[in-house]
């Protein structure tokens, strides 16, 4: 049983058998409240079993109001066919083609405005372009990946629930989740760098970081389930590499209180898991170089942090040590619970991944301000009608959308 409670409020799964009294307490107040999901995903999910289990599990999600699909695919043919892959669900879903030529058009506009979207793609464009459709018409707005696999719907009620809950209102919720699969430990990248890349900061910059304090005290910062309301959703930029979570997080921290910001227990399931990569552009060790840029990113423009070469040389060495008192933690707890550990292969991957500091140090001070895409107010302000423009939408009024929305969700229930 676990009760900790450490930076942001964390809700436990204390009695996984009442889990019903969380879908009960969602249900009630998404009519207040409405609430979407988010779901980035590219075409090529298409071919793996998981998107197949996320559908099934979605046909119990009838507290939706809307899902929305941001999609990366190459061609309409392909945006049809996921158009009827999820056809049958018990709430309107929205394909979003990400580069469609809608959306092509609503970016063309928006850069004739001076806000030149045109050169971002990726996931990050895919949740920057579903955030701003989805908040159009919900309180609301979960997100997930389209890669988990044995998924259970309550991952979407439970994400949502501090957000719909009027008692609990908080404005963000980060999901966290064990990564066991098998008999092994997985989620490397938190385990062998991310924590101890922070724990070394901690150590090496010269005054207390309340914001690596904020990041630390999260138990699994790297999810991709979290919800958020929408009037959060278009105040935050979207990083467009694989800081994207860590750099949503610090997004959250510049705009909400510690009080309004909480992380969820969602238990225990498995996403499909990367390699170490054969070089700094692959798998693992692209992982990493991302979110320690994106790190560096964050202590400079949050806290003021100046990163050098001499910060960066005394942080391989704090990070090296802090990785390997991790490792030893790591072996004992799998021997204690009969898993299958191999000590040798971590050493190897925090071997690999060490060097990356420097260059990902050295990245930073050549371009400080990398690339995010900017907040959704600013493009409201250089186009109001571009989040309908964006999902394909006539510019109506609010209230015409929902009713709109409220047809097609009794439409496909009656289906």
């Amino acid at each position: 049983m676990d009760f900790y409670q450490n930076g942001p409020a964390t809700l436990h799964d204390l009695q996984p058998e009442r889990r019903g009294h969380a879908r009960a307490l969602v249900r009630k107040h998404v009519a207040a409240r409405p609430a979407a999901l988010l779901l980035p995903m590219l075409y090529s999910e298409m071919e793996r079993p998981a998107l197949l289990g996320i559908r099934q599990g979605l046909r119990k999600a009838d507290f939706l109001n809307e899902i929305v699909i941001a999609l990366t695919c190459e061609n309409s043919n392909e945006v049809e066919n996921v158009r009827d892959f999820f056809q049958d669900l018990p709430a309107p879903v929205t394909v979003l083609w990400c580069e469609g030529p809608t959306v092509r058009e609503g970016m063309e506009r928006l850069a004739e405005r001076g806000f030149d979207l045109r050169g971002y793609s990726g996931k990050g464009l895919a949740v920057w372009l579903g955030l701003g459709a989805a908040s159009e018409d919900n309180y609301a707005i979960a997100l997930h990946d389209a890669d988990i696999e044995h998924y259970d719907p309550k991952i979407v009620h439970r994400i949502l629930l501090p957000i719909v809950v009027p008692e609990m209102d908080f404005y963000f919720a980060k999901g966290y989740y064990a990564r066991l699969t098998g008999e092994r430990m997985f989620g490397r990248v938190v385990r062998l760098f991310l924590w101890p890349f922070l724990d070394a900061l901690q150590t090496v910059i010269p005054k207390p970081s309340p914001l690596l304090r904020y990041m630390r005290s999260f138990r699994y910062p790297l999810s991709g389930e979290m919800a958020m309301t929408s009037d959060l959703a278009r105040n935050i930029r979207i990083p467009t590499d694989w800081g994207l979570e860590l750099g949503v997080m610090g997004e959250v921290y510049r705009n909400a209180t510690m009080k309004r910001i909480c992380q969820v227990d969602l238990g225990l399931y498995s996403h499909k898991h990367q390699s170490v990569g054969g070089g700094a552009s692959e798998g693992l060790q692209r992982m990493s170089m991302d979110i320690a840029s994106t790190v560096f990113r964050l202590l400079a423009s949050l806290e003021g942090v100046t990163i050098t070469p001499e910060t960066l040389v005394t942080l391989r060495v704090a990070y090296r040590r802090e990785a390997q008192d991790a490792i030893r933690q790591y072996h004992m707890d799998s021997l204690a619970n009969g898993l299958v550990y191999d000590r040798h292969d971590e050493e190897v991957v925090v071997e690999t991944l060490e060097p990356l500091i420097t260059e990902a140090g050295r990245g930073f001070m050549t371009a400080p301000s990398k690339d995010q895409i900017g907040e959704w107010l600013r493009a409201i302000a250089a186009d109001p009608e571009s989040p309908q423009r964006m999902r394909g939408l006539k510019a109506v009024p609010v209230g015409e959308r929902a009713k709109l929305l409220a047809a097609a969700r009794q439409d496909t229930a009656n289906l």
